[in-house]
């Protein structure tokens, strides 16, 4: 390649890190002004303690614990896409490939804080940490919140790692080019990475040992997760099916997530270039085939239900569908069943707009499934003297919201402090374009 086309491609895939626009702006500070409301709505909760919630007896688990299932959902598909297209040596890896990992990251972490905040004492949480202590106060294995302690913080840091070694080549490149309070930052972090021919070798026999780690991590991690759930023998939840589900479910809203934050980036910062129609297309196709892969889910749940004929699992599958959480039941069905089928079509597929409508749609959609199966299962269980009904209070959606705005707040720093795609790799793929096809190639080009 030509110097001056190694130049703008530096300066394209740099270009959340030097230059700031009006939408970037305006997101970073819608996102601090949820975080404000959140912090404040949570600090009510530690002061009045957690009454001011609509958490009842029997419904314990309520809009909290759904946005932190939804959020592990969202940070599981980053990685694992990032890897899948790794090691089918896509060339769409590096426009998405960075921020699909950032993404996970910093889901997780925004994730970790709910269970945190949903046990009222939120300065205890060490208790759950597995740490030898003089009290003796060892956490119980047998607990849910225990595993996923265990499986969050192992995901956090093997997602850490992998998004961490992708941006050495990139680090060392800032350390170099960037001048400023970062340049320190960028030399200690890249760790002397000079791009010598022995660094590349190590480098290209390490990256995939992490790539592989992070694709059975993800399925086994939200496997862990449908575990709290399906481990107890409450109707709508002891079910075998929970950990495919989950998985499916969480590779569904992370790629909705995906679009979103991708289609931002492309019109914020004028990546036309990089972020192409072909990337849309091939997420709209993983959304559209996911989103088959729930229906079939959610059919199978009720077909299995009455299958067994458990009077009480019947009941609750007929309840969320007819009761009084119906209207949640249906939107569901629509969001995550209907809206994505417009994906057929590749003018839809092509559509930016579209997209953005289906994403946002398919995000609602799964928030509320989560609600949809938590909610009804623990408000209808067995004892029919037992039934009740939950109603989120306004600290609890501010606190929801919150999470919502820490989770967009980090991601638009992220891209503000380390570059949002991958510069090597899009040099890398540029390069090989401008090779001239031979042999073989040059038919296949041809044809």
């Amino acid at each position: 390649m030509s110097d001056s086309k190694i130049t703008q491609i530096e300066r394209d895939t740099l270009a959340t890190m030097s230059s700031t626009s009006r939408l970037y702006w305006a997101g970073l500070a819608g996102s601090v002004i949820l975080v404000a409301i959140g912090g404040w709505a949570w600090s009510l909760a530690l002061r009045q303690g957690l009454g001011v919630l609509g958490l009842n007896e029997p419904v314990m688990w309520g809009a909290l614990i759904t946005t932190f299932v939804f959020f592990i959902g969202v940070s599981h598909s980053g990685t694992l896409v990032s890897a899948i297209l790794y090691f089918t040596r896509s060339p769409l890896r590096a426009a998405i490939g960075r921020s699909a990992e950032a993404m996970t990251v910093i889901t997780i972490l925004t994730a970790g804080l709910y269970p945190i905040i949903h046990i009222g004492r939120s300065w205890l949480f060490f208790f759950v940490l597995a740490y030898p202590n003089q009290r003796q106060l060892w956490p119980n294995f047998r607990s849910p919140l225990t595993w996923d302690v265990f499986a969050i913080s192992s995901y956090v840091t093997v997602s850490g790692l992998f998004l961490y070694m992708g941006m050495l080549p990139d680090l060392a490149l800032l350390s170099r080019r960037i001048t400023g309070w970062r340049r320190p930052l960028y030399r200690v972090l890249s760790l002397g990475f000079s791009g010598t021919d022995a660094e590349w070798t190590l480098f290209e026999k390490a990256y995939p040992i992490f790539a592989a780690v992070v694709v059975p991590l993800a399925v086994s991690v939200h496997s862990v997760v449908s575990w709290d759930f399906a481990m107890s023998v409450m109707p709508g939840w002891h079910s075998a099916i929970f950990a495919p589900y989950f998985v499916a479910g969480a590779i569904f809203s992370g790629i909705a997530m995906a679009i979103l934050l991708l289609s931002g980036l492309r019109r914020g910062y004028r990546l036309e270039g990089h972020i192409k129609p072909a990337h849309f297309d091939l997420m709209a196709k993983l959304l559209l085939a996911m989103s088959l892969v729930m229906t079939f889910v959610y059919l199978t749940e009720f077909f299995m239900a009455f299958f067994r004929g458990n009077a009480a699992e019947i009941e609750v599958f007929r309840w969320r569908a007819t009761g009084s959480y119906a209207w949640v039941f249906w939107l569901v069905m629509f969001c995550n069943g209907v809206a994505p089928l417009a994906c057929f079509w590749r003018r839809v597929r092509r559509s930016l707009p579209a997209l953005i409508v289906i994403s946002v749609l398919v995000s609602v959609g799964m928030w509320f499934e989560r609600f949809l199966f938590i909610v009804t299962t623990l408000a209808h269980s067995y004892n029919p003297a037992n039934w009740g009904h939950y109603i989120p209070t306004w600290p609890e959606l501010l606190i929801c919201l919150g999470g919502f705005g820490w989770f967009l707040m980090l991601f638009l720093i992220f891209v503000k402090v380390f570059p949002s795609m991958s510069v090597a790799e899009t040099m890398q793929h540029e390069h090989a374009l401008s090779l001239p096809a031979t042999g073989d190639e040059a038919e296949v080009t041809h044809a």
